[in-house]
Order: structure tokens, then sequence, then C-alpha cells
């Protein structure tokens, strides 16, 4: 019943959406504050970014590298380094990266960012803690914007991104992704158990019926 009523009252929600984020808007935690400019992944309106947002609060960061792995609107790395953690931003969205750099300025909470698809730039550094909101509906993006939204039809993202990661994976950082009930779960599981990986959820949230899930990603000790 609640995909049939997410089936009818998505097509209107899609319509107010595109109009709502047409200008920028902000988006606020705690104090923490970004402007969400248009074609970056909004968190208003999702449950994920706010749970992610309240799972960071609860941790010690001080000191800690921290790298958020698609940042889009860059809240959670702003509300990282407001707690103290030295934190990296990646996106392939130049637009995130540039209103992400002007949001850090204005708090006062220093923030590297970088370009990069998935690990691709990334490859020589380190990380403490990495934070992923991956896109999970399977269709094809065919603009920048899409690409929050999207996975491929093949789940390409989760394939190329459980790919790299045990190169940036090791027995004392903490690797962290958040799912929502309504993605195909147990094939994202499959793709990471492919490659050594498997997810162990560490938290899981009910709010307005929508399940979501943080997921910690180790490495399958069956196979290591």
């Amino acid at each position: 019943m609640r995909n049939l009523i997410k089936k009818i009252i998505h097509p209107f929600l899609k319509v107010g959406t595109n109009i709502f984020f047409s200008i920028p808007q902000k988006y606020t935690y705690k104090g923490v504050s970004v402007m969400v400019v248009p074609g970056v992944f909004p968190p208003h309106h999702t449950l994920s970014t706010k749970i992610l947002l309240d799972y960071i609060n609860s941790l010690n960061l001080t000191s800690k590298s921290f790298l958020e792995l698609g940042c889009g609107s860059g809240i959670i790395s702003l509300f990282a380094s407001s707690k103290g953690a030295i934190v990296t931003a990646s996106d392939i969205n130049p637009n995130a990266l540039e209103a992400l750099a002007e949001a850090s300025k204005k708090n006062q909470f220093p923030v590297e960012t970088i370009y990069s698809d998935l690990f691709t730039n990334l490859s020589n550094l380190q990380f403490e803690y990495i934070i992923i909101n991956p896109p999970y509906y399977p269709k094809q993006p065919v603009n920048i914007k899409e690409h929050a939204w999207y996975c491929g039809e093949n789940f390409e993202y989760f394939e190329k991104l459980f790919m790299q990661l045990p190169k940036f994976l090791n027995k004392s950082n903490n690797i962290l992704m958040i799912l929502s009930e309504d993605c195909a779960i147990e094939k994202i599981k499959h793709i990471a158990v492919k490659n050594d990986l498997i997810l162990n959820s560490i938290l899981e949230k009910k709010v307005i019926n929508e399940t979501n899930y943080i997921f910690k990603i180790t490495f399958n000790e069956k196979v290591v």
C-alpha cells in the first residue's frame, strides 16, 4: 500500500520539488547552514541526510580524518567540521563543490573540497571515517543532477564503489553508508560480497513508514 501511494503522489511531488529547488534553498542543522543550489541533491525532503547527521552528532570526531564521498549540499561535511573533524568532501558536481566552499567560509568551518568520481582523485588519501549517502534507484542518469539519484540500470555505481573501496578500508576505520528499504538492498549487498565486503547494519530508523539503515562496511572475514 505504501508503494502504491508513493507511485500516485510521486509525479506531483517531483513537479513541486523541481519548482521549490529552482532557486537556492537554505538548509540548517544545529546552527550549521548551507545553500542548496539548483541541480544539487536536496536534503530538505529526504530522510537520509537528517538520519546521518543525527548519527554523526553522537560521534567524537575531534581531530579525526573524515571524508564525505559524494557530498552534495555538504551539510554533513560542515557539521563534521564543526565537531572538530579534519574534513574532505568530494563530488562530481562542480556547482555543489563551489557552493560548499562558500558555505565553509561563511560558517568558518574548514572543509577541503575535491572533484572526484568516487575515489578516482582520492587515491593517495586515507580516512578514519568515510560517509556515503549513495544514489540507489536503478536508472541510467542522463545529467549531473540525476547522478545524485540514479545508480545506473545495472547498479554500476555500486559495482564501481565496491571495487574501489577495499583500498580505503582497514580494521581501524569506519566506512558508513545509508540505504532505504525502498532500494534493492539485497542486490547491493550481493555486489559488496562479490568484492569481499559485507554490509553490517548498525542503526535502523523508521520515519513516516519508511525505514532507513546505516551500514558499516567491513571486509568479509571468511575470505580475509
